[in-house]
């Protein structure tokens, strides 16, 4: 197939996955001001936290769907249609293992910790525990679902990806008007009703994918010995890399719980949303992009894959800064309006948690193209071994009596740090030049933030705070970051194909 046939594909597969995003966002800030009023700050909080003892476990989750993804996509590339069937039967084997050791974890040393450790009231201990174990349920029911997620995004059929999404946000919406009316224990009602929804969406996935590909037809319960050990082997180092990730996201909620309470959970968990938006719109351009970056890989055509990888990471950042700089810059008026009652610390996490997409958003592919190689150890396990020290330190400023954002802040430094080994790794083991993606990246896009910021910039400090003045402001942020990636974002060739499609009717 024509590279000129792949970008269309990625083109539509991303407009499909962008519809499915703006529905979803619409109704997810909505959903989200109403469960916060109707549960509370404190059971917000709790529900928060509580799921995250389950993320904490799901790192082996996280590991084995990007393992399911990278040979899915491999076979694919390669048109093996008989080893596509053994990838897709192993992975489901390995995800139904996955979901008896999460099992297993969860109900000894994740049970454990939440009744001995967590700062929970003892009034909404009991409560807590039933949303633990309905967390524990879905998150088991999203283990199973993996294969079939990950065969839908390998075929590119966003499509049916984008209306399953809305179906489940739709599910989600209905949680919220029987949340008002309920007439009992609302935090316990909503952790069984999420999980419900989980059980619906899985059923569907699991319909659709017996219906178009044929690999899903028919399992073979008897796993290919040397393709699980492969598999095993990718995973295992991803896994390695999950923690990393899991151990600066849920691993900070738990430590901040235990300092300073339920409360900050939920300002946590409220810019944990929003930043979820946020990247929401690059996740699903990667979503479109991930497998054409795999497949060029395995097709071993390499110039196609560089240039993929550049783009990619270009327009990544483009979109990251398109909406985090308007929402930083007015995140007290924005947060007003929307939850009318803003937990203490919630600009502050909004406005920290946007910056750290930000400075992570430019390599996020990268993680692809290393993946595509199979070669992945020493690359995880240098940074996983950096990440670890967001931990130690954050709890040390805690510690100290320094406020909970510090957490940001230590992370703000290994991020930094992170995205250097990072480009050094992937650049090295793909043949893409280091000073070429500095260049075209790291300076490229650097230079257009700088000039972009400049008037939204100076219309909110000589403004007043109102509503009149961020609208303004967000309107320039949008437009100046739009006109400018545009204009001065990417490379010659690039620019003028963007502006061929752009101004072309054909």
């Amino acid at each position: 197939m024509s590279r000129n046939a792949d970008n269309q594909r990625i083109a539509k597969n991303t407009l499909l996955l962008y519809f499915r995003m703006l529905f979803t966002m619409a109704v997810s800030l909505y959903t989200s001001r109403v469960v916060l009023n109707a549960l509370g700050v404190e059971d917000f909080g709790i529900y928060n936290v509580v799921g995250g003892i389950v993320v904490m476990l799901s790192f082996l989750n996280g590991a084995m769907a990007g393992a399911t993804q990278r040979f899915l996509n491999i076979e694919l590339g390669r048109k093996d249609e008989k080893q596509l069937k053994k990838v897709f039967s192993t992975s489901l084997i390995i995800h139904i293992g996955v979901s008896i050791v999460v099992l297993l974890l969860a109900e000894t040393i994740g049970l454990w910790f939440l009744n001995t450790c967590m700062n929970i009231s003892e009034n909404r201990m009991h409560a807590a525990n039933w949303v633990y174990q309905y967390s524990v349920a879905a998150f088991i029911v999203s283990v199973i679902s993996v294969p079939y997620n990950a065969t839908i995004i390998a075929h590119e059929k966003m499509s049916a990806f984008a209306y399953i999404s809305i179906l489940e946000v739709i599910l989600k919406l209905a949680i919220v008007f029987i949340l008002i009316v309920a007439p009992f224990d609302k935090l316990i009602l909503y952790a069984f009703l999420i999980f419900l929804v989980g059980v619906i969406i899985r059923v569907v996935y699991g319909i659709y994918c017996k219906r178009h590909f044929l690999e899903c037809k028919l399992i073979d319960w008897r796993p290919d010995k040397p393709l699980l050990k492969d598999m095993l082997s990718f995973s295992s180092w991803t896994i390695v890399g999950s923690l990393g990730y899991i151990f600066h996201t849920q691993g900070i909620a738990i430590i901040m719980n235990l300092f300073f309470g339920a409360t900050v959970n939920a300002a946590q968990g409220i810019a944990n949303q929003v930043n979820s938006v946020v990247k929401g719109f690059v996740s699903n351009f990667l979503q479109a992009l991930n497998p054409q970056v795999v497949k060029t890989y395995a097709a071993n055509e390499m110039n196609a894959m560089h240039k993929l990888v550049l783009r990619g990471c270009q327009i990544s950042f483009y979109l990251v800064a398109f909406f985090a700089i308007p929402l930083m810059l007015e995140a007290p008026m924005i947060l007003k309006i929307w939850l009318r009652e803003v937990p203490e610390y919630t600009i502050i996490f909004v406005r920290l948690v946007l910056l750290l997409s930000l400075c992570d958003s430019f390599t996020t592919l990268l993680g692809t193209a290393k993946g595509a190689t199979g070669k992945i150890k020493i690359y995880q396990m240098t940074l996983t071994a950096i990440g670890l020290f967001h931990l130690p330190f954050s709890a040390l400023f805690f510690y100290l009596g320094y406020p909970p954002y510090y957490a940001m802040y230590v992370y703000l430094v290994i991020i930094l740090i992170l995205q250097l080994f990072r480009i050094f790794f992937v650049c090295n083991s793909i043949g893409l030049s280091k000073k070429l993606f500095f260049k075209q990246v790291v300076l490229r896009c650097g230079f257009v933030l700088v000039i972009s910021m400049c008037l939204p910039l100076y219309i909110h400090y000589i403004g007043t705070q109102s509503l009149g003045n961020s609208f303004l402001v967000g309107i320039s942020s949008m437009i100046s970051i739009a006109i400018m990636a545009l204009l001065l974002g990417f490379a010659k060739d690039d620019r003028s194909k963007l502006l061929y499609k752009i101004f072309n009717k054909r």
